[in-house]
């Protein structure tokens, strides 16, 4: 739901004005008797257990009031610039707590004042129950300076420290054939500290940190293009991903965020074996061994049987190879499947299986006989890649609907499947959280915190069938989930659903 520049009424909770750190930085190149009379507010949430953030700015004249909320922000994501004549403003900061609904549950306020040719950078960090706000005054450009930056062939940069370590960080740089050996000394920062803006020849640079006055590389990005005259803040935060680095980087320009990681993050992945037993597969009876570049001594995964997740594995980000043998006599189920991981992810593999009709001759014909049974099926072992969301949001909650029911099975008895997220004061019909279950295609959405029926309906003709149901509840301590869908052959319908953790 998209609310930017869209007025609407806020429930407020009684919250107390908070006045923020506000944090001036020198102006360099800004002329008094030229100033604009209008400046910017610009939102980054660096909340990491926090849903989408709205920025609502109340503005006032003799007889009007204007209360504006803006387009909600992720956690590292960066608001647009927004422009406002150089005065006072009540803001807030809130989470939208019901679907579909203009209410918003408010976690902040304050009064901010927007002077001329100023960017008011508010980051809002820490626990999204208890937030941290910070306000940064961020000079504006005039012209002569932009064409002067164009000319030299440099770019503007400004470090933002918001790891906190109990030492400073050190940031350093290097062009993209260097190393850290010939890398300079950009800034030493502590907790919430941002430098002084600095310009740096365009270049493709590469960034190193270390803990302050060490000397000791605990993060090497990978080459970052810095290739106009451009503005940019270069902030240091904690890694919430599967890599062991303490750090990453985010890269904002006036209009974005880029997250890098360091350039040796490792990734963590898992196995789930979702394999149905089939008397065109008799080598397997419901378990397999997981081998990675190929067969070893020892398998990465052992004996893991139908409808278990493995272990998560730490593992160098690349491009690997999978294969799947029978325990009991080696042989291959499954061979040279592609893995490839990207670094500081984490990744869920499902192995399952798939019937399919042989048509010989081509012409759709697969009873040739007549006789109302397929002539002949063929079989094969499938593998799909998911990366699971590290999101650590506790109001809001993603479901990633993972449909591993045979698709010719369904296809033969249901025209879709859809899942449905009914709270207790609606129906299926009225329910405001539903998505489709394509077989072997991830579907996702996101449920804010409640207790929910979960339904599996299929559409049969013009019937809906209800093929399972199951009660999900989402809470503060809940993680984000697979909703699995497999067959069961001791259910009603032969369907089943089960919830899992994404990340371990």
């Amino acid at each position: 739901m998209n609310f930017n520049r869209g007025i609407f009424n806020k429930i407020k909770r009684g919250l107390p004005i908070i006045f923020a750190a506000h944090i001036s930085l020198t102006l360099f190149g800004c002329d008094s008797d030229s100033s604009s009379g209008t400046g910017y507010i610009q939102m980054y949430n660096l909340s990491s257990n926090a849903p989408d953030i709205y920025l609502t700015v109340d503005q006032y004249s003799d007889d009007d009031f204007v209360e504006t909320a803006y387009s909600g922000v992720p956690f590292t994501g960066l608001s647009s610039r927004l422009e406002f004549e150089s005065t006072t403003y009540d803001i807030e900061l809130a989470w939208q707590d019901e679907y579909n609904s203009s209410d918003l549950e408010n976690i902040y306020e304050s009064e901010l004042s927007v002077s001329d040719d100023m960017v008011e950078f508010v980051v809002m960090t820490d626990d999204v129950r208890s937030p941290n706000v910070l306000v940064y005054e961020l000079p504006i450009r005039d012209e002569d300076e932009v064409e002067e930056d164009s000319d030299d062939e440099v770019f503007n940069i400004r470090i933002l420290n918001m790891h906190d370590s109990s030492q400073g960080v050190d940031i350093y740089y290097s062009e993209s054939d260097e190393s850290f050996n010939e890398a300079q000394l950009i800034s030493q920062t502590n907790y919430t500290q941002m430098s002084e803006n600095q310009k740096l020849a365009q270049d493709d640079l590469i960034f190193y940190l270390t803990l302050a006055g060490s000397t000791e590389v605990l993060f090497q990005s990978q080459d970052i293009s810095f290739p106009y005259a451009a503005e940019y803040i270069i902030v240091i935060r904690e890694n919430t991903g599967a890599g062991t680095s303490p750090f990453i980087i985010d890269k904002l320009s006036t209009t974005s965020s880029v997250e890098y990681s360091d350039i040796n993050a490792e990734a963590q992945y898992r196995i789930y074996n979702g394999i149905v037993e089939h008397e065109l597969l008799p080598e397997y009876q419901g378990m397999f061994d997981f081998y990675v570049n190929g067969v070893d001594e020892e398998a990465e995964v052992s004996s893991l049987t139908f409808g278990q997740f493995s272990d998560s594995i730490l593992s160098n980000s690349g491009d690997f190879s999978m294969s799947l043998l029978s325990p009991a006599d080696q042989s291959v189920i499954v061979n040279n499947h592609l893995l490839s991981l990207s670094d500081n992810t984490n990744t869920t593999v499902f192995f399952y299986l798939l019937e399919e009709a042989v048509d010989e001759d081509g012409d759709n014909d697969v009873d040739e006989n007549g006789d109302g049974y397929i002539d002949e099926i063929e079989i094969s072992i499938n593998s799909l890649v998911v990366n699971n969301s590290q999101s650590e949001s506790i109001y809001s909650h993603q479901i990633n609907v993972i449909n591993l029911i045979d698709e010719n099975e369904i296809s033969d008895d249901f025209s879709y499947i859809k899942v449905y997220f009914v709270k207790s004061d609606e129906t299926i019909s009225s329910a405001d959280q539903s998505t489709s279950a394509v077989f072997a295609t991830p579907s996702s959405v996101q449920l804010l915190n409640n207790t929910y029926e979960v339904y599996v309906i299929g559409r049969l003709g013009s019937s809906d069938v209800i093929l399972t149901s199951q009660e999900l509840v989402l809470d503060e301590n809940s993680k984000d989930q697979f909703l699995i869908l497999e067959k069961e052959s001791s259910s009603l319908t032969n369907y089943k659903m089960a919830f899992v953790n994404q990340a371990n």
